[in-house]
Order: structure tokens, then sequence, then C-alpha cells
């Protein structure tokens, strides 16, 4: 390829970015206006992979309908797995049951259990996650991969720099998530200083579902409803 090719083709590209601040904004605009609506929620994370059968689906399936039962809403990543799961609560216990479905290269379905008018679709990860962090009262994360990861750390980050307002971050599966947890604690605080002692308390990890009810009442009864920025 000459120059002057590279040229046009780096050019082509700027102004396809222009283009698409439209569609980055026309999503924004969707997801605020649809889950401004909907109410207090509590989102719940997890793997994609998990199967029906297997106790952690259990474990969400049940999580949720305490959640529902307490007053809030259920938002669950609109897919398979523990998304599937917590959707599925939320719609046994009667209660709103949301999805934020991404556009993927492997077709990432709405699962079955989401609200008829509550299932939102996004192209871009970032628009997805802004719409978690400033609807939801609470995190619940079950085990799962990167992804969970990447919006497991993206809520405490938000947290720890005060872009965000503070919400219960909780971590379900002590056996999975102790490794995390120690590493956090031996590494980054301990061992180089990364963070401050206060920040391990933006973590809780619990094994049940009621431990989740109690984490979510405990915050609640000294913090008020509200979008989180």
């Amino acid at each position: 390829m000459t120059n002057e090719q590279h040229y046009k083709s780096w050019n082509q590209i700027k102004t396809n970015d222009s283009w698409s601040i439209f569609k980055i904004m026309g999503e924004f605009v969707n997801g605020f206006e649809k889950m401004s609506q909907i109410g207090p929620c509590v989102s719940i994370f997890g793997s994609a992979r998990t199967p029906e059968d297997h106790p952690y689906y259990e474990l969400t399936v049940e999580i949720a309908q305490k959640i529902v039962k307490q007053g809030y809403g259920v938002i669950s990543g609109g897919g398979p797995g523990i998304m599937e799961a917590a959707n599925k609560g939320a719609h046994l216990a009667g209660g709103t049951s949301v999805g934020l479905n991404i556009e993927l290269p492997f077709e990432q379905n709405d699962n079955p259990y989401i609200d008829d008018d509550k299932s939102i679709n996004f192209d871009y990860f970032f628009v997805r996650k802004v719409m978690f962090v400033k609807y939801s009262q609470g995190f619940v994360v079950m085990p799962g991969g990167f992804g969970t990861l990447d919006e497991l750390f993206e809520s405490i980050t938000l947290i720890q720099t005060k872009k965000s307002g503070t919400f219960p971050v909780i971590l379900v599966g002590k056996k999975f998530w102790s490794g995390l947890i120690d590493w956090i604690k031996e590494t980054l605080l301990e061992n180089n200083k990364n963070i401050s002692p206060k920040d391990l308390d933006l973590l809780q990890v619990v094994d049940t579902a009621d431990e989740v009810i109690e984490r979510l009442e405990a915050f609640y009864t000294k913090n008020r409803l509200s979008p989180n920025f």
C-alpha cells in the first residue's frame, strides 16, 4: 500500500469515528430513558457458561427471588448462564426483570425470563456498563470470567475514586473469590501499598442468599435509594 493509500484509509477511519458519536449518543439516550423509569434494582453478574444444573445457577435464582421480595428489581447482562438465572429468579418472584444485552460476534441472545419491555440492546460495552452502575442499588457478583471481573473492578474503581456514589458490591462464593481477595490484601495492599486499607471495605464476600439480603438491607437502613451519579 502506498503512502497516499495509507493517508486515504486513515482519513476514512477518522470520518467513521466522527459519525460513531451519534450512534453512541443514541445508545445513551435510549438507555437513560428506559432505565430511569424502572425503579430501584440490583444487578447480578456472573458467567454466561454456567449450566442450569450447577449449584451457582440455582443459588442465583434464589438470590434474585429474595432480592425481589425485598422490593428491588433485578438487572442482568441479558444472556445465558448466571444472567439467565438472575432473570429467572426475578420472573418467578413476580418482580422487575431487566436485561442489558450486548451484541457479540457469537450472537448472544436474550434469555426468555426478561420482561418484554425491559430488554435493551447495546453495541458498546462502555455504554452498557454506565447503565449498570448508574441504575443499580447494588452489585451481586457470582463466579465468572473476564467479563465479570471487568464489571467488578469497574464498579469498585468508580466508588474508590468517587466518580460514583457508594453502593454494596457483594461477591458470592467464598471458595471461588478467596484467592482474589488474598491477592488484593497481600499484593496490592501489604506488599506494594497500591490501595488503602479502607479500600478493602468496598468488597463483601458471602456464601448464601440470606447473607446477600442482609448486606443490602444493612446498607440501605443508613443510605437512601438514588441513581449513583
